[in-house]
């Protein structure tokens, strides 16, 4: 999907015979049903892959791709079926199994699409990864259900395949829109052939059908992208149009005020964080949506080991501001719940002092000041405001470190660049890093969660690092740190 990301493909089976329905060993009686946020599915060599939300009546409908060994499946063409988790709170989930298995020989991977709810049925369109003459390639299907849990797939299957002007390999992920005529729009990401520069000939195709059987090809809607603009997504909310897209897994959007443009980027893109793959977005309760995508595995488990296919959920609630841009932040009902918090003590340097309230001031013109916490759990929840008040290089916070802070991941703020970073990954473009601002951040197991001032948000996958110390520090200015909070995360059950 990313740049980064491999497909692990196990060689080992390249020799065996392939059988019709394919399946994974997905028990969704076991799957947890409190929190999804950070799911990983229980059960051997499971991953979650691409999501695909969906909201209908109140309820919010969360397919997703189940991954078994990081896209290696059918010779490492994915072997990627549609399963189901719904709620109508985001705090309690019901799981079902397979909805759109693989069912056929020449059928390797029931790929990322959408969901309609059209004359009372449940419309999920997605491209079905295939072989033909050796060569993988990528066609359109559909199937219809009546209540968006058991689906019949509809013939012909494939309904579609490429046009000569779009590449065959690529031409995937349909995402379906009602017109108001009732029809149907598909937005397909795919390449053109004849692009004017070859580099950047990634697209959305669009196709256009009555009647659900002749479907006629228009102008794309979007041209000259670096990469496949791959799991599409196109809302209206409120007075503002959206299409939103991956590039290499990144999330871009785009809005408008008109349904098929003229676009503009937005003042910074909210949904792209490195290590949040292809969100797409539902509606929920209350003018709300929530968006669904997932952090990838890293190879050998190594903090710096590259993003491979397949991990775990993540959501985030988006916020519309009054330019139309969008802002993201933890949903409320899906931070892990914590203990109360708990009193660790605070060691302090030379250019650091503890004032009233709790709040520590390092004062750092000239260099580097610190204090640390030490005895933080592993796996908490630890929350504060920081005020920097000189033209700080950078100011930050050291994560599960050490007692010398050589060790843990360092979660870097630089008002002047716009930048937050942590560890190997970073977003930019971050508004308010100057004025006084909160961090919320969430340590559990290996996923390392943070959202700033309420408005972006910053996740990372980091299994090495296990120390318990905290550290604050500022470089060339001075950082006052108030209101620290550290509570430790409780384990929950099914």
């Amino acid at each position: 999907m990313r740049k980064p990301v491999v497909f692990v493909t196990l060689f080992l089976t390249l020799n065996l015979p392939i059988i019709a329905q394919f399946s994974v060993k997905y028990q969704p009686d076991r799957q947890p049903t409190t929190n999804l946020q950070y799911f990983t599915p229980t059960g051997e060599n499971l991953f979650v892959g691409d999501c695909i939300p969906f909201a209908h009546n109140g309820m919010y409908y969360l397919y997703w791709l189940i991954d078994q060994g990081h896209h290696s499946a059918l010779n490492g063409l994915g072997g990627h079926q549609w399963v189901l988790s719904t709620t109508k709170d985001l705090r309690t989930w019901t799981h079902y199994p397979v909805v759109l298995g693989i069912d056929e020989d020449w059928e390797k991977s029931i790929c990322t699409g959408s969901v309609v709810y059209r004359q009372n049925k449940f419309h999920a369109f997605y491209a079905t990864r295939r072989l033909q003459d050796g060569k993988t390639i990528e066609q359109l299907s559909y199937a219809i259900s009546d209540d968006g849990i058991h689906f019949k797939k509809q013939k012909p299957n494939p309904f579609f395949t490429a046009l000569p002007a779009y590449s065959p390999r690529n031409f995937r992920d349909p995402k379906a829109i009602i017109n108001p005529s009732g029809g149907i729009t598909l937005l397909i990401a795919s390449n053109e052939v004849k692009a004017p520069i070859q580099a950047e000939n990634g697209c959305l195709v669009q196709l256009t059908s009555s009647d659900m059987k002749s479907w006629q090809i228009g102008s794309p809607i979007l041209t000259g992208q670096f990469a496949v603009p791959e799991c599409p997504d196109y809302f209206k909310w409120n007075q503002w149009y959206y299409l939103v897209y991956g590039q290499d897994g990144d999330t871009y959007y785009l809005k408008s005020k008109s349904p098929l443009g003229p676009w503009e980027s937005p003042r910074y893109q909210s949904l792209k964080e490195e290590m949040v793959n292809v969100a797409k977005t539902a509606e929920f309760a209350g003018n709300r949506r929530i968006a669904a995508a997932w952090i990838p595995s890293r190879r050998d488990n190594k903090d710096n080991g590259g993003e491979i296919f397949g991990g775990s959920a993540v959501f985030r609630e988006v916020i519309q501001e009054e330019d139309g841009t969008l802002s993201t932040q933890f949903p409320a009902e899906m931070i892990p719940p914590t203990s109360q918090p708990i009193t660790v003590s605070v060691v302090l340097d030379k250019l650091s002092t503890q004032q009233k309230g709790n709040a520590i001031k390092i004062q750092a013109i000239n260099g580097l000041g610190a204090a640390h916490f030490q005895d933080v759990p592993v796996n908490s929840r630890i929350t504060l405001l920081i005020e920097p008040s000189d033209k700080n290089e950078e100011y930050g916070l050291f994560l599960r470190s050490d007692q010398q802070g050589q060790q843990g991941y360092k979660l870097r703020i630089s008002a002047n660049e716009r930048t937050v970073g942590l560890g190997n990954t970073r977003i930019e473009a971050v508004e308010g890093l100057d004025k006084l601002m909160t961090l919320d951040i969430v340590m559990r197991d290996d996923i390392i969660d943070v959202c700033i001032n309420g408005k972006r948000c910053l996740v990372n996958r980091m299994a090495e690092q296990k120390g318990t110390f905290l550290w604050l520090y500022a470089k060339q200015g001075s950082v006052a740190f108030k209101s620290v909070t550290i509570a430790p995360i409780r384990q929950t059950t099914r």
